[in-house]
């Protein structure tokens, strides 16, 4: 049986709630020293971002002191340092606590709030606020929402148990209803249960249906529809409970039966990127209730996010791009 190796804590404190980034040298390679190998992993940075790294004393070890470019290369070394954080626009729209106890946090994220650091989202995200806001550094998330969907995420709060509650994402031991705004059509027949294979490759923003053995499950009920004047047509409420858990699969698959969401940028057709900053039109999807039995306390969870569609409040506001947040039109 394979003996997991010991990763050492951290020596550098979280930065506006974002962890330094850990390196393990790897178990092999023809690198003569530490430099040269974090050059070759971090060529995206150039050479000279890396060396100015360590002549600043910013590349550590796990004692906390600074690690020279040329120390020889040992390989499983772990190294630290702190990535300098992009510019970032904040998102204008409160983050709300909908939950919080000793174990675990949820939170009803706004749209075009990131769950997790990741590329140009990094310091302006739901975790990383939380973090900073609740005074809580070793919170972490259970599961991600996408950057455009607003509603419930769960965090855990002890690194211990995370991996508790990730496991009923995991064994689909989570019941998740989602509420969209699409275009209505009367011929289409709801509820139905849409199944096919997603695959989302990387570096291509869009996912997309392929034939094959189905990976991805969706129910799709029509709570109401309206016909309003200054509306492009027909629009409708939707319900929305996957049962499976691929990137992007309710804009797939409500796209795929000729239903796209309002506001999304990927689903039919791919648009031109919006300048940052500009939080207009958001995409009408969101994560509005999750419900489950608490794998620590045993306690029987159930969530409701208290936003409200835009363009379901007020279709007119959410087309003018006057949209002032998540909770626009209660």
């Amino acid at each position: 049986m394979r003996r997991k190796s010991h990763t050492p804590p951290s020596p550098l404190p979280q930065r506006h709630g974002v962890d330094p980034v850990r390196v393990r040298l790897p178990a092999a390679g023809t690198w003569g020293t530490v430099r040269e190998h974090l050059v070759e992993r971090l060529s995206g940075a150039g050479a000279g971002v890396v060396d100015g790294m360590f002549d600043a004393g910013r590349i550590v070890g796990a004692d906390g002191r600074p690690v020279a470019g040329d120390a020889p290369y040992v390989p499983g070394l772990f190294v630290w340092f702190h990535r300098d954080l992009p510019d970032e626009v904040p998102v204008p729209f409160p983050l709300e606590v909908v939950h919080r106890d000793e174990h675990i946090v949820v939170a009803d994220k706004p749209h075009f709030l990131a769950t997790t650091p990741r590329g140009s989202h990094v310091a302006e995200t739901a975790l990383a606020r939380l973090r900073r806001e609740l005074d809580l550094p070793a919170l972490t998330a259970a599961h991600r929402l996408d950057r455009l969907t607003a509603g419930l995420v769960l965090f855990t709060v002890r690194p211990e148990e995370r991996g508790a509650y990730q496991t009923l994402f995991r064994d689909r031991l989570v019941r998740k209803e989602y509420e969209a705004v699409a275009p209505y059509d009367p011929a289409l027949r709801l509820p139905r249960t849409v199944r096919s294979r997603i695959v989302k490759e990387r570096g291509v923003l869009a996912a997309r249906e392929v034939p094959g053995e189905a990976n991805a499950v969706s129910r799709v009920e029509l709570v109401e529809h309206r016909d309003r004047s200054g509306e492009p047509g027909p629009l409708a409420r939707y319900r929305l409970t996957p049962a499976t858990g691929q990137t992007h699969q309710l804009r797939v698959h409500m796209a795929a039966l000729g239903l796209p969401i309002l506001g999304d940028p990927l689903y039919p057709d791919v648009t031109a990127p919006v300048p940052a900053g500009d939080f207009r039109r958001p995409l009408q999807l969101l994560a509005r209730s999750l419900e489950f039995t608490d794998p620590v306390t045993g306690e029987e969870h159930r969530f409701r996010s208290g936003h409200v569609l835009a363009a379901w409040a007020s279709y007119e506001r959410w087309a003018a791009g006057t949209y002032d947040g998540p909770s626009d039109g209660q």
